[in-house]
């Protein structure tokens, strides 16, 4: 069903991931940008329930494959679980805020953003080695190219990982209507 759908959620974590790597539309050098058009973004609205995690990172892999995405598919894939994941077990707590799921791709690179509205910074801590969890930022640190999580508020906040990626052709151009960041967008849909 489509709807409209603001974007308050994404901008932040998207304005934070590239302000430091030269994909930031409002950098200094905009011939480095490398921008042949807005950043390609998916989005879906996760339930708490056991099929979520998977069904978010075949959104993921099937996204990937749509977008021509060469390399490191199931790294993105594995990162976007492990957010998730975090959100679900530590920040799903407030029923009127759903935990939310974005792939962005701007330039040579993807972005997964999952949004909850948990208060809770994740901190990378050494994990117990006896303990069957605790491990996910390491994971996601090992294969993201960097990864960070915006400030919370009272909605929540947005965890991030950015990966650089080759495509396996030319970057098919996306067509864009009106909407752009931050603007209201239609069509979601929930995992």
């Amino acid at each position: 069903m489509a709807r409209d759908v603001r974007w308050d959620w994404l901008a932040p974590a998207v304005r934070m991931a590239a302000a430091g790597h030269g994909i930031h539309p409002l950098a200094a050098d905009r011939a480095a940008l490398e921008w042949t058009c807005f950043p390609r973004v998916a989005t879906r609205t996760s339930h708490p329930n056991a099929q979520s995690v998977s069904t978010a990172r075949d959104f993921g892999l099937t996204t990937l494959r749509r977008w021509t995405v060469a390399d490191r598919a199931d790294d993105i894939a594995i990162v976007l679980s492990e957010l998730l994941t975090n959100a679900l077990r530590h920040g799903a707590d407030h029923p009127a805020h759903p935990v939310r799921v974005a792939l962005v791709q701007p330039a040579r690179f993807v972005l997964v953003v999952v949004a909850d509205p948990g208060r809770q910074v994740p901190v990378l801590k050494e994990p117990d080695y006896l303990a069957e969890s605790g491990r996910g930022l390491h994971v996601v640190n090992a294969l993201s190219d960097t990864w960070g999580c915006t400030t919370p508020t009272d909605a929540g906040k947005a965890v991030w990982a950015l990966f650089s990626v080759r495509f396996t052709g030319p970057r098919p151009v996306p067509v864009w209507g009106r909407s752009q960041l931050p603007g209201p967008v239609t069509a979601t849909e929930n995992l």
